[in-house]
């Protein structure tokens, strides 16, 4: 960043990853520390150090002020942050000022704390600390932690659908199933812990999903036009069960909402759907198996007039960004024993590719990872001369 750049960052007020400080003492370390730790859990950050916080005037800094400031910092990132942390600075002169700009990485070695092991993070311009939840999220994306593997507390293997199970595992395994064994074999496929289930396990074999897990469900509104704030549906349903019954409700539900053409085809011939199918199956099966199962929420799926739309609860996983999705980019998935064995269970056919096979079929689809309000949404919009 060079001077120009800066001093126009400073006057176009682009506060939301950028930090301004007046001055830079001692008295000041728990704050700073707190800012660090935030930007190093979220996607990095700008402290600037010579600028008034409130209105951007540029103070400056002496050269010994300079030299005191980066021993603090570097110190406080070293000894006050866990893990510690590595920032840069660059001094820039504004208007006659010295400007130190201090750059904060997006953390590697995600989550860190300060010295009283509190963990923070950057919301829009500020920093908070994080809620269990989000802690959790950021164990998760540092793969330390994973959702899947959570066992739930009021669940036994009791609540294994044992005939869904059985079809399973002589399918993947080719060899007969015991009955008996089902505690061990459920165990050794982390699909249960201690004799209950893990969230993995229950997605896809309970026989009472809705109750083990009432918060991880599809909630389907089709609309009348294509306004999303309305007082009536044409139809609405909160889709519960296992991973597949939601699947294939999900499918009937949207299907039920597209319209056919005739094309070419004779009149009393069923039509041609206006989406492909393997578009709606693509994108639902990966909303399913890719969503943050974190966070306690149900995927959105809505169907207006002009577009549908399928929102699943978490940003895209490891950093990827939209453009590596478009582009076929793989990497470890957050639910690794779902990608493993999904594909005995709902037509998966690998991370990344589905994406790929859904542009190709369609290619009037959008992308939107927020990453701030930690969801994923994907929108169809409909073909307008059809509708």
């Amino acid at each position: 960043m060079n001077a120009l750049e800066l001093l126009d960052m400073i006057n176009a007020g682009e506060t939301s990853c950028v930090q301004f400080k007046k001055k830079l003492q001692p008295k000041q370390a728990g704050d700073i520390v707190a800012e660090m730790v935030a930007m190093s859990n979220f996607e990095g950050g700008t402290i600037l150090v010579g600028v008034e916080d409130k209105t951007g005037n540029i103070n400056g800094l002496s050269f010994t002020e300079i030299e005191a400031v980066n021993n603090y910092l570097f110190n406080w990132a070293t000894n006050n942050i866990k893990p510690s942390v590595a920032v840069f600075t660059e001094t820039v002169n504004i208007e006659g000022k010295n400007v130190l700009i201090v750059t904060v990485p997006r953390g590697i070695d995600k989550p860190y704390c300060d010295n009283d092991m509190v963990y923070w993070i950057k919301s829009a311009a500020n920093k908070r600390k994080v809620s269990p939840e989000e802690l959790k999220r950021l164990f998760q994306s540092a793969e330390k932690l994973y959702a899947e593997r959570e066992y739930i507390k009021d669940s036994s293997i009791s609540d294994i659908d044992l005939t869904l199970f059985r079809k399973f595992y002589e399918n993947r395994f080719e060899e007969k199933f015991d009955k008996d064994a089902i505690s061990r074999l459920m165990t050794n496929l982390k699909l249960a812990k201690d004799d209950k289930l893990t969230l993995a396990g229950a997605l896809m074999f309970s026989k009472n999903c809705e109750i083990l897990l009432p918060d991880f469900y599809i909630s389907a509104i089709w609309f009348w036009n294509d306004d999303f704030i309305v007082d009536e549906y044409r139809a609405s349903n909160n889709i519960t069960g296992n991973i597949a019954q939601q699947y294939k409700k999900a499918i009937d539900f949207v299907l039920g909402a597209l319209k056919r053409v005739q094309n070419d085809k004779s009149f009393n011939s069923i039509g041609t759907i206006e989406i492909p199918e393997i578009v709606l199956v693509e994108i639902l099966v990966n909303a399913l198996v890719h969503r943050d199962y974190f966070i306690h929420d149900s995927i959105k799926l809505f169907v207006f007039e002009n577009r549908i739309e399928i929102k699943s609860p978490g940003k895209l996983p490891n950093n990827l960004t939209v453009e590596d999705i478009k582009h076929g980019i793989q990497r470890r998935s957050r639910n690794v024993i779902l990608t493993s064995f999904i594909s005995d269970i709902l037509p998966y056919r690998g991370v990344g590719s589905g994406i790929l096979k859904a542009l190709k079929a369609y290619p009037k689809i959008d992308f939107e990872n927020n990453t701030q309000a930690e969801y994923f949404k994907v929108t169809i919009h409909r073909p307008e001369e059809k509708r």
